[in-house]
């Protein structure tokens, strides 16, 4: 009789998954420490005013 491997199938998918999220979050942190330091800093103002634009709207829609 064979085994039912299919909790240990989904196991391994999401780890897979959670390793991809892992490697694109550190291609992404290499490719910002490969660039110019002008296209850095411009990067990071830019995700400073997403998340500033962001928690006013939580602020004005949910009040947190």
């Amino acid at each position: 009789m064979p085994e039912d491997l299919s909790d240990l199938d989904q196991m391994q998918r999401d780890y897979k998954a959670a390793v991809d999220e892992w490697v694109a979050a550190i291609r992404h942190e290499e490719a910002l420490a490969s660039v110019d330091h002008t296209v850095a800093e411009i990067d990071q103002w830019e995700g400073a005013a997403k998340k500033a634009y962001e928690d006013a709207l939580r602020e004005k829609f949910f009040h947190f």
